[in-house]
């Protein structure tokens, strides 16, 4: 089953600052047929103006990985973390037992992001931080494992949670493949581009809630980036 999540039929929120579209329930946003997908608990499309930001704010028991998608955020931490993390890299936070953080757009133009929150697999673990940059060539035609829960995904920033994030990036024409456990939920969510997913239509910024899938055959329309989340 591939469930399409069209980018103009998500929720949201215009704050000025923020304009910031929910793939689930959020905030003021509140659907109860999207709830979450699986463990995956938050999908929120944000676009940032300069100069501002989500100023120091708590979190608690929750894996909370950010896809920089243009521009820039900068981070800062109870922990004493601070990074700046740019266009199609990734920041990962275990808010565990607790944490108190801030997000800024410090950059002279505008920051879009994805910002994915998924269930840990257990409370009250001690918080941490990290972010890595990844070549944008290594994603070129295939998917990238860039925070995993998984032992095996050593290059992979690490994430308490049985999910693993992954990138591609894909010339038009070009196809890629993604093997899937039937049981997993998978959501997906191009970042630009169009691609068809097993034979279902996807544009720039549209998602698609999938489970009941072994095998996930993705081909390029024109040049596309794909952020994939497979989830418990």
């Amino acid at each position: 089953m591939i469930d399409r999540r069209p980018f103009n039929q998500l929720g949201g929120a215009n704050h000025g600052w923020l304009d910031a579209k929910h793939h689930f329930s959020f905030a003021g946003y509140y659907d109860p047929a999207k709830m979450g997908w699986g463990d995956i608990r938050v999908w929120n499309d944000d676009t940032i103006a300069p100069g501002t930001g989500f100023p120091p704010h708590p979190h608690a028991d929750m894996e909370i990985i950010t896809y920089v998608r243009e521009g820039a955020i900068t981070h800062q931490d109870s922990l004493g973390n601070t990074g700046r993390t740019e266009a199609g890299d990734v920041q990962v936070m275990s808010a565990g037992s607790g944490v108190r953080h801030s997000e800024y757009n410090k950059e002279s133009g505008t920051t879009r992001i994805f910002q994915i929150w998924i269930e840990p697999k257990t409370r009250g673990e001690t918080p941490s931080w990290g972010a890595k940059p990844f070549p944008k060539g290594e994603r070129s035609g295939h998917f990238v494992t860039l925070a995993s829960g998984f032992s095996e995904d050593t290059d992979a920033l690490p994430i308490r949670t049985d999910a693993r994030i992954s990138g591609a990036t894909l010339k038009a024409g070009e196809t890629t493949e993604y093997p899937i456990d039937a049981s997993r939920h998978a959501y997906l969510v191009l970042a630009k581009g169009s691609v068809e997913i097993n034979g279902v239509h996807l544009d720039a910024r549209d998602g698609a809630a999938i489970t009941g899938e072994t095998l996930l055959r993705i081909t390029a329309n024109d040049e596309a980036e794909i952020v994939l989340v497979d989830a418990a």
